[in-house]
């Protein structure tokens, strides 16, 4: 939880001093790809990240089932989401790859072994990592893990290198490297809202203002 003072006054009138329960002011949905011990691979939905040139920085809690793979192998492949299939995401955030359900998830968490098929998803080897792609989305950076860093609260920043990326034909300049940035429509994060580039595309379950 944010300390704030509550007797600070912003002497403008413009702005209030709160408390918000998380800060995702609008970041873009990610798929994240791990490893499991039997070889096949998880699928979690995620919103924590950010990049800086091939670095990935990614949040993740602790104690879940992405974390403990990425522990066992440290690769991993972050497919991004775009602006249409908030649905699949929403379903995959109310599963988890452990069985026993780790301590924490929200009520309603359910195991599924094989997320690929729970959503109508097809997996895509990769090139560089053991964890497959996802089909359907169109952004994939493959990336290998250079450090984990926990926090006491139960909180975890991953720090990868991104290895190899790839992006749907449609999205991209003709015969240049660039993506083309009046196709690329994310799917946004915003306040467990989803939206795209315009209007709300759809709530998260957990939102706790409708």
């Amino acid at each position: 939880m944010l300390e704030t003072n509550p007797s600070t006054i912003d002497p403008s009138g413009v702005h209030r001093t709160i408390t918000p329960s998380v800060l995702y002011f609008g970041t873009p949905v990610g798929v994240l790809s791990t490893a499991n011990a039997d070889g096949t691979s998880n699928l979690a939905p995620i919103s924590s990240y950010w990049a800086l040139d091939d670095l990935l920085v990614i949040g993740l809690g602790a104690s879940g089932h992405s974390i403990a793979n990425l522990r066992r192998r440290p690769e991993l492949v972050l497919n991004l989401v775009d602006e249409g299939r908030w649905e699949p995401v929403e379903r995959l955030g109310r599963t988890t790859g452990a069985d026993p359900i780790p301590e924490g998830k929200r009520e309603g968490t359910r195991f599924v072994a094989d997320k690929f098929r729970m959503v109508g998803w097809h997996p895509l080897r990769s090139s560089s990592v053991a964890p497959d792609r996802v089909a359907e989305l169109p952004v994939h950076l493959e990336a290998r893990v250079t450090g984990i860093h926990e926090e006491p609260d139960g909180i975890a920043s991953v720090h990868a290198r991104v290895r190899a990326v790839h992006v749907a034909d449609e999205l991209t300049v003709p015969g240049t490297s660039h993506v083309n940035p009046e196709r690329w429509r994310p799917l946004i994060y915003n306040f467990r809202h989803y939206y795209g580039l315009g209007d709300r595309r759809g709530i998260a379950g957990i939102a706790e203002v409708q």
